[in-house]
């Protein structure tokens, strides 16, 4: 039996844990969804800084009466399509929280609303399939820059040297891209995209939605092909007469062909964070090891051999002349790695000195390679896919191995 007394302290103590709960709701910090490109335009109608000569300065929008419109003014004129479009696409996000413009004054993807195309590329200079994407999105700018095409690199890193902006210089040098590089060192361009993979592009219209998007390398002509429809709404909006060439760019100069279902070995990591490959010694442990590798083992499996000493992102060998075996299925393999001094390194593919079937970073004659700078060193450059054993010996103390990739 309960009484009246009772029934009235357990509805005050109801209602107070009722309004605790809403108070602490209501303090909560909002979660913040990504800037977009439209919302940045509609929170400031002025213009933004104006980029280089590696994005065109543009204030305003031309249109085939010879009227130049802000952004704002463009957007308004287009109400209906982009209320179609947002049923369809996702507002693309705006450059968030950037570290550094490479070979541009800083700039917004909002300065290009209503004036250009943009392709962004979420890239890192030590990743393989990044480098080889790099002559299709050149070749791309170079021929469709004109029509209205700006594509952005956003150098995302993976490993704590591709933070170093006089790195990220010197490899969009080296890869001699062409279009405007943002170093993105707090993933705040990443985050905002919800990115989860080097390479992925994404196809912005004039109108600031992403209207195609693409992840790794290959289909080339898929990506083209959504470039140029959207060129093409770009040259409808603004009532001028269309000048895309429908043929597409086929195998630009510096491309590498490589047939991902014939490649069998995966991304393998030498540091503790990540090398659940590592077949003769502890996982995820870091600190010194002192390893042997064994008479029998396995493919796809990584062994070393010597005093290696393993931090999160690499492991370092401190005795001469440690051993490194690898049992791979492709036809190329290449090397993140580094050094704070000189290392030399031997190469032997299936017992025998790599010789012919050097990599570009190998001697061909010495079957050697020098090894210093953060980087993706080629090791081997085979003739064809296959099951291969690399041996690497590592004649000198203080090599930085961080990654095997392979194509």
């Amino acid at each position: 039996m309960h009484s009246p007394r009772k029934k009235i302290i357990f509805v005050v103590i109801l209602v107070a844990v009722i309004g605790a709960i809403i108070y602490l709701e209501s303090i909560k910090a909002p979660r913040v969804a990504p800037v977009t490109v439209l919302q940045t335009i509609q929170n400031s109608a002025s213009t933004t800084t104006t980029a280089s000569s590696t994005v065109p300065p543009e204030t305003g929008t031309s249109t085939g009466t010879g009227v130049a419109l802000t952004p704002t003014q463009f957007l308004a004129s287009r109400a209906s399509t982009i209320a179609q479009e947002s049923q369809e696409y996702q507002a693309a996000p705006e450059i968030t929280d950037p570290s550094g413009f490479i070979n541009t004054a800083p700039f917004k993807l909002s300065d290009f609303v209503g004036k250009k195309v943009v392709l962004v590329d979420f890239w890192t200079y030590s990743c393989i399939n990044c480098i080889r994407t790099i002559p299709y999105l050149n070749a791309w700018y170079q021929k469709y820059k004109d029509d209205g095409l700006v594509i952005v690199g956003i150098h995302t890193p993976e490993f704590d040297f591709e933070h170093d902006i006089n790195n990220v210089r010197a490899a969009v040098q080296k890869f001699g891209i062409q279009y405007p590089v943002v170093l993105d060192n707090n993933m705040g361009t990443w985050n905002a995209y919800g990115n989860l993979y080097w390479p992925h592009e994404y196809l912005i219209n004039i109108d600031g939605f992403i209207v195609h998007d693409h992840i790794g390398e290959g289909d080339y002509a898929a990506t083209e092909a959504a470039i140029q429809q959207a060129l093409e709404q770009r040259d409808e909006a603004l009532g001028v007469t269309s000048t895309i060439m429908q043929t597409g760019i086929t195998n630009p100069t510096g491309t590498v062909s490589v047939d991902a279902a014939l490649v069998g070995s995966s991304e393998t990591y030498f540091g503790a964070e990540r090398n659940e490959y590592l077949a003769n010694g502890s996982q995820n442990q870091p600190g010194t090891q002192t390893l042997t590798i064994p008479a029998s083992t396995q493919p796809n499996a990584l062994y070393l051999e010597g005093t290696w000493n393993f931090a999160d992102q690499y492991a370092t060998n401190q005795t001469a002349n440690a051993r490194i075996l690898y049992q791979y299925s492709a036809k190329n393999v290449y090397m993140v790695a580094s050094a704070d001094q000189p290392v030399t390194i031997q190469v032997l593919v299936d017992g025998k000195p790599v010789g012919a079937l050097a990599g570009a970073d190998v001697s061909p004659t010495s079957s050697t390679a020098v090894i210093q700078a953060n980087r993706l060193y080629s090791i081997v450059q085979g003739t064809d896919y296959g099951a291969h054993t690399l041996e690497i010996i590592v004649e000198d103390p203080g090599l930085h191995a961080f990654t095997f990739t392979f194509g």
